[in-house]
């Protein structure tokens, strides 16, 4: 079940209204922001002010990492007091790990096309899985279906995430992560976010990135708006000045990858 603050919510309805009324023009031709606006505006760039990365140590040469806690099975698109860190998202589910693993990366040119020099990734990333609460191996590997299935076109290649028990020992090396939004932040439409990386076997934290994110919109559905889609525009650290939510995509490896130095074989 997913953590929640109770607090109000605002109506969609009367918040999408007002947000029209208040970036109607005031005369001069420039948008005239609400109340509400200036004040979650303010409260953002304070919190900007602990934004960002901190390295304390790196690691090199790393086959595999642990998880400490997997993402939910559904993207936060606009439930605005839920705790499930949608400054941090990735992706869904199983698509969270799947985006770790060597190859994961490279097999997708939507993902390729928003970094430069795409990451590396791990030969394998273990988690509990908290439906049985067994630990579980998850590796990748490159499959062309269209030798098989004649459906699919010549060439084509997908990426296939396995899982297998995991024996013997467990990574060294751990990633977690955590929203540390507060109430009034939430009523704000500000989400905060912390990622660590953690060394398990002395519990000393090697890094941790701390973000947040801000709906200018205050949480308007007015054309279909998803409010936490829409606030990756307006994030510190920053994903793209704009469709930053397309930019989020790979950024827990790209950071990781800071930290733990994969293997290069």
């Amino acid at each position: 079940m997913k953590a929640r603050i109770p607090y109000r919510r605002l109506s969609a309805a009367l918040l999408g209204l007002s947000l029209l009324v208040s970036a109607c023009s005031n005369g001069s031709g420039t948008p005239r922001l609400s109340e509400r606006q200036v004040k979650a505006q303010a409260m953002f760039a304070e919190r900007c002010k602990t934004a960002g990365e901190k390295i304390h140590k790196t690691v090199e040469n790393v086959e595999g990492i642990y998880l400490l806690k997997l993402r939910p099975d559904e993207i936060n698109r606009g439930d605005q007091f839920a705790l499930d860190d949608p400054y941090g998202k990735d992706s869904a589910a199983e698509g969270y790990i799947e985006g770790l693993l060597r190859g994961s990366y490279q097999a997708d040119p939507t993902a390729s096309k928003n970094s430069p020099s795409p990451p590396h990734g791990y030969l394998f990333v273990e988690a509990i899985d908290p439906k049985d609460a067994k630990r579980y191996r998850f590796t990748g590997r490159m499959e062309e279906p269209w030798q098989t299935n004649k459906a699919y076109l010549k060439g084509f290649k997908r990426f296939v995430l396995e899982k297998a028990p995991a024996t013997g020992l467990m990574p060294r090396y751990g990633l977690t992560y955590d929203d540390i939004s507060t109430g009034e932040e939430r009523d704000y439409w500000i989400a905060g976010s912390s990622l660590k990386v953690i060394d398990l076997q002395t519990n000393e934290v090697l890094a941790e990135r701390i973000g947040y994110m801000m709906d200018w919109a205050q949480g308007s559905r007015v054309g279909g708006r998803a409010p936490w889609l829409m606030a990756a525009d307006t994030a510190c650290p920053a994903f793209a000045s704009r469709h930053g939510f397309v930019a989020q995509r790979g950024q827990t490896l790209r950071f990781v990858e800071k930290v733990l130095k994969p293997s290069t074989y």
